[in-house]
């Protein structure tokens, strides 16, 4: 990791040598095939892993939890001419499938299977993301990921073994996918130039649907055909692969990664030449908690990932009991709300930095205007969904809406801690998980008690009250959230505990 003289120098040589203005031709230039680029990509890859590991419980839970025993199903196709080659795989199927097993989970077990995987997480994200902000994320980020990866493997055998076990096994992998959640931001702060970094962040972010979306589009699939354990073997073998990507590829500053050009290496540099971007040792808590456009992101975070978990959790649950799909439709019908997430959530902030970049909107209007955006219309489509359930395509066209829209809120409410207190970025960024997290061991809980108390009315109270508190987040953003650098947060400022 580089020191803050060893920067300082580079910044200064660079910015000597009167070629910034060339360096942001080039780069401009090669658009997306430059290394930043390049390092939001694996990212990407990262956070698909990511969620995928966290989506393939709820996709494989209908199974784990129903015994679909005559192999029969009146719904399956037994139409088709029979030849040996298919009564063969007929015969392996099911041989698979034998293999396993089912559990008797009441409603109330499954929402806390679901939601322990939040239950030790939000006493991890501080130390990681402070940790990756001094040291660098690339180890922190690595780590994380493979433990959570491997740890995806043995979900069947913990499984089997009882509740108990599995709960252990989701609170450390929950611990683990927090450090590469809450690690990551810490690159950004080197690596994001001010004008490019809402396009940066969120093709990176955009990864959690696409992981969303794949698991959900074959989860059911994978149930349905060689059984439930195997959504797990795969999508942990493809984590640890991941691994293999990260550790040679990924640096924590552009100043000493081996394959970047010179012209973009200047470039980086000098567009963060006048951002104090060298973290602290010291944290200027007594500041910190007087400072109200923080309050404003953090109860944002905690009002969002509110109704973003229940959506994660609950969704192929809701659409194979209010839609009557089957195991394999259901998946594939959850993830559409997912891929259509995933595409807006890049175009949200490749249109928030060209507003940015062409003067034509300030930053705090841009954030204010996008959380605005993702939160209201999401929230009175969600309400509105008990009232369109006799139509399978209303409800539907309602869900994929409501995903596509708030996506806006990664270029608004959810990267604005990278605009007040750069050098504090990885302690932040875990400041906010431990208030995500929080929600997440909350809302999924408190839905699977509403649902189980009344399985017609209990969506509806879900929704509301998730629409309830995602609206009273916005108005306190609204009303205190800010975009510029905070007296804390710059290197003059020493306010400490």
């Amino acid at each position: 990791m580089s020191t803050g003289p060893d920067v300082k120098a580079t910044v200064e040589d660079l910015s000597n040598d009167g070629n910034l203005n060339m360096a942001q031709e080039e780069c401009s230039r090669k658009g997306f095939c430059s290394v930043r680029h390049g390092l939001a990509l694996i990212l990407q890859l990262c956070n698909f892993s990511i969620y995928t590991q966290q989506m393939n419980l709820s996709i494989a839970i209908p199974a784990m939890v129903n015994n679909t025993a005559p192999p029969s199903q009146p719904n399956a196709s037994t139409e088709r001419p029979s030849t040996d080659s298919q009564d063969y795989w007929n015969e392996t199927l099911k041989e698979f499938k034998a293999m396993a097993p089912a559990y008797d989970w009441s409603p109330e077990i499954q929402g806390i299977i679901l939601s322990s995987l939040n239950y030790g997480s939000f006493l991890a994200p501080i130390p990681s993301g402070y940790v990756a902000g001094i040291f660098g994320a690339k180890y922190v980020v690595g780590a994380g990921l493979f433990i959570s990866s491997f740890l995806t493997l043995f979900i069947p055998l913990a499984a089997n073994a009882g509740v108990a076990l599995l709960i252990v096994l989701r609170i450390v992998q929950g611990i683990a996918q927090v450090m590469v959640l809450t690690g990551q931001y810490s690159i950004w702060v080197k690596w994001a130039p001010p004008l490019e970094r809402s396009q940066l962040t969120t093709i990176a972010g955009s990864g959690s649907m696409l992981g969303s979306f794949i698991v959900l589009l074959i989860g059911g699939l994978l149930c349905q055909t060689i059984g439930w354990p195997y959504v797990f073997y795969i999508f942990g073998g493809i984590g640890c692969a991941c691994c293999l990507l990260w550790f040679p590829l990924v640096y924590d500053d552009p100043v000493n990664h081996p394959f970047i050009s010179a012209g973009e290496k200047r470039y980086i540099v000098c567009s963060l030449a006048q951002q104090d971007c060298s973290p602290g040792w010291s944290l200027p808590i007594r500041a910190m908690i007087k400072s109200l456009p923080l309050w404003a992101i953090l109860v944002s975070y905690f009002c969002e990932y509110w109704l973003f978990y229940i959506i994660m959790a609950y969704t192929p649950t809701y659409i194979s009991s209010v839609l009557q799909a089957n195991l394999r439709d259901s998946g594939i019908l959850s993830a559409l709300p997912f891929v259509v997430g995933c595409i807006c959530i890049i175009l949200g902030g490749l249109l928030a930095d060209f507003l940015l970049s062409r003067k034509i909107l300030r930053l705090i209007t841009i954030r204010k205007l996008f959380t605005a955006i993702g939160v209201l219309l999401p929230s009175v489509i969600l309400v509105s969904l008990p009232w369109v359930r006799s139509s399978h395509s209303m409800t539907m066209t309602f869900l994929v809406l409501s995903s596509a829209i708030s996506s806006f809120c990664e270029s608004g409410a959810l990267v604005n801690f990278l605009d007040i207190a750069p050098r504090y970025t990885g302690f932040l960024k875990g400041l906010l998980q431990v208030f995500a997290h929080i929600a997440g061991a909350i809302s999924p809980t408190a839905a699977g008690f509403f649902i189980s108390q009344d399985s017609e009315f209990g969506w509806r109270n879900v929704f509301l009250l998730s629409a309830a508190v995602n609206i009273s987040g916005l108005v306190f953003y609204l009303i205190f959230g800010r975009a510029d650098v905070q007296d804390w947060a710059k290197e003059q400022i020493f306010t400490h505990l």
